[in-house]
């Protein structure tokens, strides 16, 4: 697996400096884009073509978070395969108890049940980004070790969990 954080080289974290990044980008564009080795071997070219995809793709997981973070658990090979992930039973018990608001809202969508649940997933957002703070609030060097890494899993499956839970809203209950 390629290391989006070498490539830009930067240090692997949660938090980046994204103005670094967007400079680094910016000249890696200029750096690799085809139009500048137009004149090389092929075997050239393709490199160039090859870079400016990965400087592209590079760009898209690192400038985005939820992204930035699945790279971080990738790269230490700590993102379970689907169906095997493992959350706190009481955050599951909540999931399930707003699937069934979701679905009792769903069948009658009367708006103060609609923000209730928008709150409610609102609260577990916002609390999901507090345990991921407290956590993280130590910084360490990469790799994490293994209370830091297991919040940030946490913190990518809940907000996996809940971003589906607000899709399944937002199809009957538009902003």
């Amino acid at each position: 697996m390629i290391n989006y954080f070498d490539f830009f080289d930067l240090p692997p974290a949660v938090d980046i400096d994204e103005s670094l990044l967007r400079k680094r980008f910016l000249l890696n564009s200029k750096r690799f884009h085809p139009d500048f080795h137009t004149l090389e071997s092929p075997e050239a070219q393709q490199h160039a073509l090859e870079m400016a995809s990965l400087n592209n793709e590079a760009w898209l997981v690192l400038s985005d978070f939820d992204r930035r973070i699945r790279h971080l658990l990738q790269l230490q090979d700590a993102l379970p395969e689907e169906g095997q992930q493992k959350l706190p039973q009481d955050f599951l018990m909540e999931i399930m108890e707003l699937n069934e608001a979701l679905m009792e809202a769903e069948l009658d969508p009367e708006p103060h049940t609609i923000q209730q649940l928008k709150a409610t997933i609102e609260a577990l957002e916002h609390g999901c980004q507090l345990a991921l703070n407290q956590a993280l609030a130590t910084p360490v060097a990469y790799p994490l070790p293994a209370n830091q890494l297991e919040a940030l899993k946490n913190f990518y499956l809940k907000k996996r969990y809940l971003l589906r839970i607000r899709e399944n809203l937002s199809k009957f209950a538009p902003h």
